[in-house]
C-alpha cells in the first residue's frame, strides 16, 4: 500500500511539473513536419507538451498586438523576421531573451546583430538568406575574385543571345551589397544601435555606387534595359547567362534546370571603400512577454534553434542555417556553403520600425539612377532622403 502511494505521489508530481506551450507558426508543408517532430522530441525529453498553432504569416505580428496583453496569445512565435522587432518591441508584448541565451559562439554573428534591437535579443535566430552570384560552370569555369576577373568574364560571355552578368539594377533591396561597399547605408549603426535622424543614402559613397549600377549598364554594356529578376533567371535557366545575382529563393528552378552551377560573393566594385555587403533577412523565434512559461518556452526555442535541429531544418525546407556548425556538418551543399558565405558578409536589414519610410523614395531613387546614362545621382539621392527623413520626423 505504501508503495502505491509513494508511486502515485510520483505521478502527480511529474503531472504538476509538465506544462504546456503554445506555439505560433506560419509553416507550411515539410517544414511544418519537421516542426511537428521537434515538438514531440521535446516532451519526450522534458514531459512538456508543445501546442503547435498555424497562423498566416502576415496576420502573426497585429494578433499578437491584440492578443497578447489579455493573455490569449502563444508562448512563442516561430518564426518571424528581424523587420518586425521594433514594432513588436515598442508595443512590449515580445520579451527580450539574453537571460536564456548564454552562448552565442555557435550563432552566425549578422544573425545576432538581426535580432538584437536596442541592445537586447528579442529573437533567438533560426535561418537567414542574402543574395549572391550564382554563375554557371560551363561558362565560368572558375570563379572570378577581383573586379577586374569579374569584368572579363562577363564580357566575354556578352553577345550572339548570350550574357555575362545579369541583375535587377532597379531593385534597392538586390543592389545594397553594392551600396554599402562605396559607404552608403540606410541609418547610421552606432555601436549596435541604428541613429534613424542619420540616413546615408545620399552620401558620396552612395552616389557612386548608383554611378557604377549605371556603368553596368550603360558603360560595360552588361545588363540591357528592362531586365528585372524574372527575365535574369529565365536567362539563366535556359543556360545562357553566365552569372546571376540572386537568392536562395531561386535555387529549386535552378536546379530542376540541370545548371552544373557555383555560388560567390560579388567581388568589391572598383573604387570601394569596402568589400560588397547585402543585405540579410534573418527571421527567429520569438517569446510572448506576457507568456506565463517563460523559462518551458525558452527551453523550446533554444532546441530548435540547435545545430543539429537546423541540419534537420535544412532537409526539410531549405532554409539556410544560422548556426556555424549546422553550416559545417552541410558543407557538402553547395547553396548552404554559397549563401552561408554571403550571410556572414552582409548587413543585417534595419529592424527599426522607421524603416517603412525608407523603402518607397529609395526605391524609386536607384530605379530612376538606371533609367539613362549620366545621371545626376547627387541630386537624386539627395531627394529621395529629404523624403525619408520628412516622413521620419
Amino acid at each position: 500500500m505504501k508503495k502505491a502511494l509513494t508511486l502515485l505521489s510520483l505521478a502527480l508530481l511529474g503531472q504538476a511539473g509538465a506544462a504546456t506551450i503554445t506555439v505560433w507558426t506560419h509553416f507550411g508543408e515539410g517544414e511544418l513536419t519537421w516542426l511537428r517532430a521537434q515538438a514531440a522530441q521535446f516532451k519526450a525529453k522534458t514531459g512538456h507538451t508543445v501546442n503547435l498553432v498555424s497562423v498566416p504569416f502576415d496576420q502573426i505580428p497585429d494578433k499578437l498586438i491584440q492578443s497578447a496583453p489579455k493573455g490569449q496569445g502563444p508562448d512563442l512565435v516561430t518564426t518571424l523576421p528581424q523587420d518586425r522587432l521594433g514594432q513588436l518591441a515598442a508595443a512590449g508584448v515580445i520579451e527580450p531573451m539574453d537571460k536564456y541565451v548564454t552562448s552565442r559562439t555557435d550563432y552566425d554573428r549578422t544573425a545576432i546583430n538581426a535580432m538584437t534591437y536596442q541592445g537586447k535579443l528579442f529573437g533567438i535566430p533560426m535561418f537567414a538568406e542574402a543574395v549572391a552570384v550564382i554563375y554557371n560552370k560551363k561558362l565560368v569555369p572558375n570563379a572570378p575574385t577581383t573586379w577586374a576577373q569579374f569584368l572579363a568574364t562577363a564580357q566575354k560571355n556578352t553577345g550572339s543571345g548570350r550574357f555575362g552578368y545579369l541583375a535587377d539594377l532597379s531593385n534597392a533591396y538586390m543592389q545594397y551589397g553594392i551600396i554599402s561597399a562605396y559607404g552608403g547605408y540606410v541609418f547610421k549603426n552606432n555601436g549596435g544601435t541604428l541613429n534613424v535622424k542619420d540616413v546615408g543614402l545620399g552620401n558620396a559613397g552612395a552616389d557612386k555606387a548608383s554611378a557604377f549600377l549605371n556603368d553596368l549598364r550603360y558603360k560595360y554594356n552588361l545588363v540591357p534595359e528592362g531586365v528585372d529578376g524574372g527575365a535574369a533567371k529565365s536567362a539563366f535557366v535556359d543556360g545562357r547567362l553566365a552569372m546571376l545575382l540572386t537568392g536562395p529563393w531561386d535555387m529549386g528552378d535552378i536546379k530542376k534546370a540541370g545548371i552544373d552551377y557555383g555560388i560567390m560573393n560579388f567581388p568589391t566594385p572598383p573604387g570601394a571603400s569596402g568589400k560588397w555587403s547585402p543585405f540579410v533577412g534573418v527571421q527567429g523565434t520569438l517569446m510572448n512577454a506576457y507568456s506565463k512559461q517563460k523559462s518551458v518556452a525558452a527551453q523550446f526555442a533554444k532546441q530548435i534553434s540547435s545545430s543539429d535541429a537546423q541540419v534537420a531544418f535544412n532537409k526539410a525546407g531549405g532554409r539556410i542555417p544560422v548556426s556555424l556548425s549546422a553550416r559545417t556538418k552541410l558543407k557538402s551543399d553547395p547553396v548552404v556553403v554559397g549563401f552561408g558565405r554571403a550571410i556572414s558578409a552582409g548587413t543585417p536589414m534595419p529592424n527599426v520600425p522607421q524603416m517603412g519610410a525608407v523603402w518607397s523614395p529609395w526605391s524609386s531613387a536607384i530605379a530612376q539612377s538606371v533609367q539613362k546614362a549620366n545621371q545626376n545621382y547627387a541630386q537624386i539621392l539627395d531627394k529621395a532622403v529629404q523624403e525619408i527623413n520628412g516622413a521620419i520626423k
